[in-house]
C-alpha cells in the first residue's frame, strides 16, 4: 500500500477492535472477516510500511508474522548486527498482540520490588506449573520465569514501561505488568514495537502472504512469498523465524483436533489461521498438544471481543441471570470456563463499579462499543441486565462483606479483593466462553529451535510464540502469553543471529 495512502486511511480510522467471531454460517464469516479487516486498520496507528521496490533478493534472517513476538525477534536480530526483514501476511501488522488487554507477567521484577511486592521466580513457575495441569514443557518454563525480569527490563529500555500491577487469575500476587495508566497493554506494546522496528529501519511487509519455507542440503535457505495476492517471489536468508500465530481463527483445525468447539466464536484476528505450524509440518518439525485450545470465559458473543480478564483482577464479579455469584471469579480460566457453562443459560455477566472502570482502562473501549451497561444504582443496573434487584443487592452486599472481612466464605476467592464494588454508577457486561488461545503448536527447545519428532533442530528454523507449543501445557494463566512472545522473541533473535554468524564463518 502507498505510504501517503496509508497514514491518511489510519487519520481517519477511530481506534476499534470490533471482531465478529468465527460462524459456521459462510456468508457470516465473509461479512466478519472483511469488518475485521477494515477496523484492524487503525491498529497500525504507527505504522507505515516498507514498499515493494525495497525488497531485496536475500537477508541474513526472514521472520514470518509482524505480531509481538515476530517485532522482538527482529530487534534482537538487528541488535546482534544482523539484516532481518519481517513479512506479514495481513494488509496491517499486530497480530494477535494488539488484542491482548490484561496484562504481561512477569516475577522479581525492578516494579515489583519498588511496589513492595514479593514474589519470585520459583513461585511464578510453580502457579504456571500448577494452571497447566502439570502437562508444561518444564524446561521452556524454566526458561521462561528466569528470563521474566529481564523481558520487562528490555521493553523499559526501549521505551515501552509495564510498572502498573495487577493480578490474574490461578496467580497469588501482583505480577501482571501494564501501561503506567491501566490501558490495555496489547496496543501500547505494539506501539512501541512497531515504532523501534521503524526507527532501526527494519524492512516490515505487509501483504506479503508466506507460503513455504524453502530447505537445501537439509538446511533452510530461504521463503516463498505471495505478494499483494498476486506475485510470488523467493526470498532466500541463512535462518527463518516462524512468529505466525496460533489457529484460533481456523475452523478447519479446529474441528479436526477438537470437534466439540467447532463454531464457537473466537477472539482471534483472522489471520490466526495456524499457517506456520503447516509449513513445518511439510519440513520434518512436529508439534505438540495440539487439541489443547483455551476457552476463555469472558467473551462479549455478538463481536466475539475479549473482556480482560484484568476486570476481574481489580475487583469485578460474575453472576448468573438471577443475580447470584456462583464461581470464584479468580481460579483458572478453564475453570470458570466450565462453571459458566454449567449454568442453563451458559452465559453470565461481569458486574462492577466506578472504581474497577477507573483502573482498567480498557473498559473504556467496551463502553464506545456499546457492550457495558450502566445504572445510578445497583437496582437500576439490575433492571438493565433484567435480573432480580433485591437478589443483585444481596450478592453485591455480601460481595461487599467479604471484601471487608477478607474471606470469600461463598467460593474461597482471595485475590482481586482489594477494593469493594460500592462506587456509583455500577456497571455490567454480557458473557460467555470463546476459543481464545491454541496451547499447541510446533515443539521448540529453549533457544527457539525447531525440532524434529526425534527430538533434532531443524537448522536454521526457529519458532517463536503461539505458533508454538508445550510451554502452557493444558491451560494457559492469563498474562503468561504477553510475556512469552517477548522472551522467546528475544531468544529467536538472538539464536537466528547466532546461527547465521556461525553459519557465514564456515
Amino acid at each position: 500500500m502507498n505510504k501517503k495512502l496509508l497514514t491518511t486511511l489510519v487519520s481517519v480510522m477511530t481506534v476499534m477492535f470490533v471482531t465478529a467471531g468465527c460462524s459456521v454460517q459462510t456468508a457470516k464469516q465473509n461479512q466478519s472477516t472483511k469488518s475485521k479487516e477494515t477496523e484492524a486498520v487503525s491498529s497500525a496507528s504507527q505504522g507505515s510500511y516498507t514498499s515493494m521496490d525495497k525488497l531485496k533478493e536475500k537477508y541474513d534472517i526472514i521472520i514470518v508474522g509482524a505480531g509481538g513476538a515476530g517485532m522482538t525477534a527482529a530487534l534482537e536480530a538487528k541488535a546482534k548486527g544482523m539484516n532481518p526483514v519481517i513479512f506479514e501476511k495481513m494488509s496491517v501488522a499486530g497480530g494477535n498482540t494488539v488484542k491482548a488487554s490484561s496484562g504481561m507477567n512477569a516475577s522479581e521484577t525492578k516494579f515489583e520490588k519498588e511496589q513492595g511486592i514479593k514474589d519470585s521466580n520459583d513461585l511464578f513457575y510453580k502457579e504456571t506449573l500448577e494452571g497447566g495441569k502439570g502437562t508444561n514443557d518444564k524446561n521452556l518454563l524454566r526458561y521462561f520465569v528466569d528470563n521474566s525480569a529481564s523481558a520487562i527490563d528490555w521493553l523499559d529500555s526501549i521505551g515501552i514501561k509495564l510498572n502498573n500491577l495487577t493480578i490474574t487469575g490461578g496467580m497469588s500476587v501482583k505480577r501482571t505488568h501494564r501501561p503506567e495508566d491501566g490501558s490495555a497493554v496489547g496496543q501500547y506494546l505494539f506501539n512501541g514495537l512497531i515504532k523501534n522496528v521503524q526507527e532501526k529501519d527494519i524492512p516490515l511487509f505487509v501483504n506479503a502472504d508466506v507460503k513455504e519455507i524453502t530447505q537445501k542440503d537439509g538446511k533452510i535457505n530461504g521463503v516463498k512469498v505471495l505478494f499483494n495476492k498476486k506475485d510470488e517471489k523467493t526470498i532466500q536468508a541463512d535462518a527463518v523465524v516462524v512468529a505466525t500465530g496460533g489457529y484460533g481463527a481456523n475452523q478447519d483445525i479446529i474441528a479436526k483436533v477438537r470437534p466439540d468447539l467447532k463454531g464457537l466464536v473466537t477472539t482471534n484476528q483472522p489471520g490466526t489461521t495456524g499457517d506456520g505450524i503447516l509449513m513445518i509440518q511439510k519440513l520434518g518439525g512436529t508439534t505438540v498438544d495440539m487439541d489443547q485450545i483455551q476457552v476463555h470465559p469472558t467473551v462479549q458473543q455478538e463481536k466475539s471481543y475479549l473482556i480482560g480478564e484484568a476486570v476481574r483482577g481489580e475487583g469485578a464479579i460474575l453472576v448468573t441471570s438471577n443475580g447470584k455469584r456462583f464461581v470464584n471469579e479468580m481460579t483458572t480460566r478453564d475453570a470458570v470456563t466450565d462453571a459458566i457453562n454449567k449454568l442453563p443459560e451458559k452465559s453470565a455477566y461481569l458486574v462492577f463499579d466506578s472504581g474497577v472502570k477507573t483502573r482498567v482502562k480498557a473498559i473504556d473501549q467496551y463502553q464506545k462499543m456499546g457492550f457495558v451497561l450502566e445504572g445510578d444504582s445497583i437496582e437500576a443496573l439490575a433492571k438493565k441486565m433484567n435480573v432480580p434487584a433485591d437478589q443483585l443487592k444481596t450478592t453485591m452486599d455480601t460481595w461487599n462483606s467479604a471484601v471487608k472481612n477478607k474471606k470469600d466464605a461463598e467460593f474461597g476467592r482471595t485475590t482481586g479483593m482489594d477494593k469493594d464494588l460500592s462506587g456509583t454508577p455500577f456497571y455490567a457486561i454480557k458473557i460467555a466462553p470463546g476459543i481464545h488461545y491454541s496451547m499447541g503448536g510446533v515443539k521448540i527447545n529453549a533457544n527457539t529451535e525447531v525440532l524434529t519428532e526425534k527430538g533434532a533442530p531443524i537448522p536454521g528454523l526457529f519458532a517463536a510464540g503461539e505458533v508454538t507449543g508445550g510451554l502452557h501445557g493444558n491451560n494457559r494463566i492469563g498474562g503468561n502469553s504477553v510475556v512469552d512472545i517477548v522472551i522467546f522473541g528475544r531468544q529467536a533473535g538472538t539464536k537466528s543471529a547466532e546461527y547465521v554468524k556461525a553459519h557465514k564463518a564456515q
